[in-house]
């Protein structure tokens, strides 16, 4: 099977725009998440999911540079955008990843990619029940899931949510998910890049531990959180967008 990541990515954003491309340690913030995604051992492929909006040419341009795939499409139906993104590259497995998440693992990538292969499951994620840091979560499912997902259901929000439908229907799916081990369980920790203060936060991290160890994992991550208590306070007062 080929495994492909795909990485949901726009210059759009409308609570902290352009955020894709923020810079952290002068590297575009897209460009250090494809970077810890080619660390991953299982994955074949790194594909960038963006629009055909003008605004993402820009994406389109650093994909080219960094030699990974790029699919433009829908800027709202982001489960057709998927989709026609995998299916472009002949993928069998879908990794889904978005853009705002760019301190993920791909230790843990590849503990689902291995989880999903060891059953008939459906759908695997790390994130059905919250136990990692936030912004360490991945979902994975076949792209003949999906494909099936796409004649099924138009609801606008099952669109824009690509695999909402799938593990909002545990009777059609067979879903599982990863935990998160003790050392690891750190919930209330915020890595997503939502707001101004969530990039503080990140780049923080990134400044803290890249320079040593490119490819610092997220029991380093807890560590530093541990080292530093207060980095809590940054972005602690922020609440994640409901997905209802």
């Amino acid at each position: 099977m080929k495994v492909v990541a795909t990485v949901e990515a726009r210059m759009g954003s409308t609570r902290l725009p352009g955020k894709t491309l923020a810079p952290i340690m002068g590297r575009p913030m897209l460009e250090l998440l494809i970077e810890r995604l080619q660390q991953s051992r299982l994955l074949n492929q790194v594909v960038i999911a963006t629009t055909v909006d003008p605004s993402d040419d820009v994406i389109a341009q650093l994909a080219t540079r960094l030699q990974v795939g790029c699919f433009r499409g829908s800027v709202d139906d982001v489960l057709e955008r998927v989709l026609r993104a995998v299916q472009a590259c002949g993928a069998d497995l879908i990794v889904e990843t978005t853009g705002d998440n760019p301190l993920i693992d791909p230790g843990i990538v590849d503990q689902l990619i291995a989880m999903f292969f060891s059953d008939s499951y459906d759908y695997v994620s790390n994130d059905l029940q919250e136990t990692f840091p936030d912004g360490l979560n991945a979902k994975l499912f076949l792209t003949k899931t999906l494909a099936e997902v796409n004649e099924l259901t138009h609801d606008p929000l099952h669109r824009e949510h690509v695999s909402l439908y799938i593990y909002e229907h545990p009777d059609r799916y067979r879903l599982a998910n990863l935990a998160a081990p003790p050392e690891l369980h750190r919930p209330k920790i915020r890595l997503s890049v939502d707001l101004p203060e969530d990039l503080a936060l990140v780049s923080r991290v990134f400044e803290s531990l890249y320079p040593k160890n490119p490819a610092f994992s997220a029991h380093d991550i807890v560590r530093l959180f541990d080292q530093y208590p207060d980095w809590l306070e940054i972005n602690g007062h922020i609440q994640q967008k409901p997905v209802h």
